[in-house]
């Protein structure tokens, strides 16, 4: 048996589709002849019948539907890799890879990332999730197109677009004290309870913490989400952004212990890239994407505004915004 081409292949899906062979030569814009010669070589080739030509339209013999199936699996594989192939061909990346810090509001985030691949379907994005100086030394590296994260701005090496402000709020869960909560509780009060910890995700640079309180026993854990749940399970105690927490703090599961010693902070969320590094395509069009879809991005504490409300009128903010927020 004879290899046949794609061109017959071709041939057969639009038969198949238009229920003749001329109207199949006008969809290919071939000629009748060559579409009938076509399907004729095939079937000539697999030594099977493909095609039933004798009512008014051409259907698939039993034997035909069997073959027609696996061959649109090859028309469509055929086609998705015409396009993969002029993607590379105009110098598109084909993958890309984006760091996201353990603070940065991911479900907004992402909505952000599918507009844009949507439109750009055949690079392939890479989603890395990092804490504390995690992203920053992935970035460094060169093991990340872009972070979105807090950063130095100062930092003359990095180039950014502002995204998100996000608010960090010292919780505990009722009870979980063993004195009241007063707006005067200092470090040494706190030494006797547990504190719940960021882990930094850093593999070559010495780790970081923030919020720490010397001496205090205190827990470990990878994400804010996880360190949440035993926030709210009364295991520990520590910093929150309010995004993650406002249904908590509106129904008093969770209770700020904000004050002068403990303050609110607000910290900014950022996409960074490496100034002067040299970037593709389709890494220069997220970038333009991001920076003019800014303004689209709203605070995350805004989502839900009436929890936003409950909590202002439970735990005034107090704090100042903090350039460098040091969190744990």
């Amino acid at each position: 048996m004879n290899n046949f081409t794609l061109h017959e292949l071709a041939c057969l899906d639009a038969v198949v589709s238009e229920g003749s062979f001329q109207a199949a030569a006008a969809k290919l814009h071939r000629t009748h002849p060559t579409v009938h010669a076509a399907i004729k070589n095939l079937e000539h080739q697999l030594g099977v019948v493909l095609l039933n030509r004798d009512g008014y339209r051409v259907t698939l013999t039993q034997q035909g539907r069997a073959f027609y199936g696996r061959a649109k699996n090859v028309l469509n594989e055929t086609r998705l890799l015409q396009s993969f192939a002029g993607h590379l061909a105009r110098g598109d990346e084909s993958d890309l890879s984006i760091v996201i810090g353990d603070l940065c509001p991911t479900a907004q985030l992402l909505k952000l990332l599918k507009r844009f691949f949507d439109q750009c379907p055949q690079t392939r994005l890479h989603l890395h999730f990092e804490s504390l100086s995690g992203p920053w030394e992935r970035l460094h590296n060169e093991q990340a197109d872009l972070i979105v994260h807090h950063i130095d701005k100062s930092d003359t090496r990095l180039e950014y677009s502002d995204l998100f402000k996000v608010e960090l709020v010292p919780v505990v869960a009722p009870g979980f004290l063993s004195f009241p909560i007063n707006a005067k509780i200092t470090p040494a009060d706190m030494t006797h309870h547990v504190q719940c910890i960021i882990r930094d995700s850093v593999r070559e640079s010495p780790a970081r913490d923030y919020f720490v309180v010397e001496g205090a026993h205190s827990w470990t854990v990878a994400d804010q989400l996880t360190k949440k749940e035993l926030i709210v399970l009364g295991m520990g105690w520590g910093h929150m952004p309010t995004y993650l927490i406002a249904d908590e703090l509106a129904d008093g599961r969770l209770l700020s212990i904000a004050g002068k010693h403990y303050k609110r902070s607000t910290i900014d969320i950022v996409a960074a890239r490496l100034r002067g590094r040299s970037h593709g395509p389709v890494a220069t069009r997220l970038w333009q994407f991001i920076a003019e879809q800014a303004e689209w991005v709203s605070t995350p504490d805004k989502v839900n505004s009436r929890n936003n409300k409950a909590i202002g009128r439970r735990q005034p903010s107090s704090a100042p915004k903090l350039k460098k927020a040091r969190r744990k």
